[in-house]
């Protein structure tokens, strides 16, 4: 199964942060177009049947249209929710690669386990094992 809503991320240095994100949460490449000067002027990252693309901060219009987080006081505006079959080892593998945890391991009350952090440049990311679709076609 894969999702039609797809979310687009801004990254300062989105060379660093492809790495990061795919050695830390385990996304893989799936296309990186090289940009000028080193930046990224697209990449699509896939883990499991989700995905996001992002890229480098050049000057476009759309790109206007989005703060980095170091902009806003390093508050984030949105998170990412993904679904991971096992929280705690990937709980772990992200503290050990240095992600900053913001809510620690937690047994949700609805279901599933699952934790927050933030990646080097700020955003806000949810891993667990509550999968939405799971539960709604279980109910069904």
């Amino acid at each position: 199964m894969t999702s039609g809503v797809i979310p687009i991320l801004r990254y300062t240095d989105a060379p660093a942060a492809i790495d990061f994100l795919c050695r830390t949460f385990g996304f893989e490449r799936q296309m990186v177009v090289p940009g000028e000067n080193g930046t990224v002027a697209h990449a699509q990252l896939v883990l499991g049947g989700g995905m996001i693309m992002l890229g480098s901060e050049p000057d476009t219009e759309f790109q206007r249209l989005m703060r980095q987080i170091d902009e806003s006081g390093r508050s984030a505006v949105q998170t990412t929710y993904v679904v991971v079959s096992d929280a705690d080892a990937h709980h772990d593998r992200a503290k050990a690669e240095g992600a900053e945890i913001v809510s620690p391991l937690t047994d949700r009350d609805y279901g599933g386990r699952d934790y927050a952090c933030r990646d080097p440049e700020g955003h806000v990311w949810c891993f667990g094992t509550y999968d939405p679709w799971r539960e709604q076609s279980a109910g069904a």
